[in-house]
């Protein structure tokens, strides 16, 4: 594979990590022992908010009267998209059952876990799309519980946008807690929550931490590092678009790598020029971090082909991937790794990651490997059950006890021959495991 680097990255998204480990699960073994008492005062130290931790409904409804209608109305455009997205993606997860052998019926079932714990960021950005996209899945789901969980800004609370969009998804606690702390009340069941049973949605290096560290204890939909994106662009593609589409997602943090793979130089170079003149056009927070993701985590790779650009990609497994090519459909049937794909011109990853319907949490990280994002399946046990007549049983019974002596377990096989025995007393089985 033909391979030219016009632009290295200098640094990966673990480079400036620190190690938050120790810190995460001090915090976490603090909170489950003092409780309530103790999240509140986390609460006051990090979120510098002190007001109450559980939305009542006047809080509800006083944030959402201060959403304008215009916001409302992109809100409930993007939630419906998601939702009829949610819905599709339930109805491919059908209950059975069927006859294995005469007389010997299994089945699965789809059970949606009992409590959702939603954490929607709101530090830097208010992500009122992550409300969108988590609670909406997990009330489509059929979870009988879901809280979302925002940092609260000092003195005002939650950000209305957020509670707002959170309501309306179907939240039926919303949780003014951030970080750490929110995720620990979430999973412990404090403020008179249900404990979750799932946890999902982005957050900082510190609420990934702690995911991963209650991970088993509650399941997780990922653990996600900074976000990533790659373009896939040929001679065809617009290179003020490319610019502007990298430029896009260079601007969620100063760590989220940004990768532009192509067979076309002039292409690449002309992108390359254009990304630092769109960079400081940009705000002054969303410029310091599309300059400082530019400078040292994006990468411009010439390929020699669009096989080698697809393998590229593959390798790379990027969490979102656009298409700028010609022949969409080659792409599509040929591309194996990634988040969320982008076919063409005409949609963005801005798109998906705001209204378009299909779901923004997904794989960083190169997790994209071995798993997609977050669906409504992540929300539901797929679960397997199982019943015979006695004649259906007997089969099943002479295999079951000869592998297991042949596995050395022989309660297992007993199990198998007690039955035998009750339910065909005249017959003689050999059971043994020798040949």
């Amino acid at each position: 594979m033909s391979r030219t680097y016009l632009k290295k990255a200098t640094l990966t998204p673990k480079s400036g990590s620190s190690d938050v480990h120790e810190t995460v699960k001090s915090i976490l073994a603090d909170i489950e022992a003092g409780g309530d008492a103790k999240a509140l005062e986390y609460a006051a130290k990090f979120d510098k908010y002190e007001g109450a931790a559980v939305l009542t409904a006047e809080d509800i409804a006083h944030a959402c009267a201060q959403v304008p209608d215009k916001l409302k109305d992109d809100i409930h455009f993007a939630y419906d998209n998601v939702r009829r997205f949610a819905e599709m993606q339930k109805n491919t997860v059908h209950d059975f059952e069927t006859e294995i052998v005469p007389g010997f019926v299994t089945g699965q079932k789809a059970i949606p876990v009992d409590a959702a714990g939603c954490y929607v960021p709101g530090g830097r950005y208010s992500h009122i799309a992550s409300a969108i996209m988590t609670v909406t899945t997990a009330k489509v789901a059929g979870c009988r519980h879901i809280t979302a969980c925002s940092p609260p800004h000092p003195g005002t609370g939650v950000a209305p946008a957020i509670v707002y969009a959170a309501h309306i998804c179907g939240a039926d606690k919303i949780l003014a807690m951030g970080g750490v702390q929110g995720v620990a009340a979430m999973t412990f069941g404090l403020f008179d929550l249900p404990k979750a049973n799932i946890l999902v949605g982005p957050g900082n290096q510190f609420v990934a931490e702690a995911k991963r560290i209650l991970f088993g204890r509650v399941g997780i939909d990922m653990i996600a590092g900074p976000t990533d994106s790659l373009i896939l662009a040929d001679g065809t593609a617009d290179a003020h678009i490319v610019a502007t589409d990298l430029v896009s997602q260079a601007e969620h943090g100063y760590n989220s790598p940004v990768w532009l793979v192509t067979d076309d130089r002039a292409l690449a170079e002309t992108v390359m020029a254009k990304v630092p003149e769109l960079i400081a056009d940009l705000p002054e927070v969303n410029r310091e971090n599309a300059t400082a993701a530019w400078r040292d985590y994006a990468e411009v790779i010439l390929c020699a082909d669009r096989e080698d650009m697809a393998t590229t990609s593959d390798e790379y497994a990027p969490e979102h991937l656009t298409v700028q090519a010609a022949d969409p459909d080659w792409w599509l049937a040929r591309l194996t790794c990634y988040g969320s794909l982008f076919l063409g011109e005409e949609t963005t990853v801005s798109y998906g990651d705001k209204a378009a319907g299909t779901n923004h949490v997904l794989p960083t990280s190169r997790a994209a490997n071995y798993t997609g994002g977050l669906s409504v399946h992540k929300y539901m046990k797929i679960v397997t059950w199982q019943r015979a007549t006695r004649d259906g049983s007997k089969a099943v019974a002479q295999a079951t006890a000869r592998i297991s002596r042949l596995e050395g377990m022989e309660g297992h096989a007993r199990s198998a021959d007690a039955r035998l025995a009750k339910y065909f007393p005249d017959e003689v089985f050999d059971l043994s495991a020798d040949g």
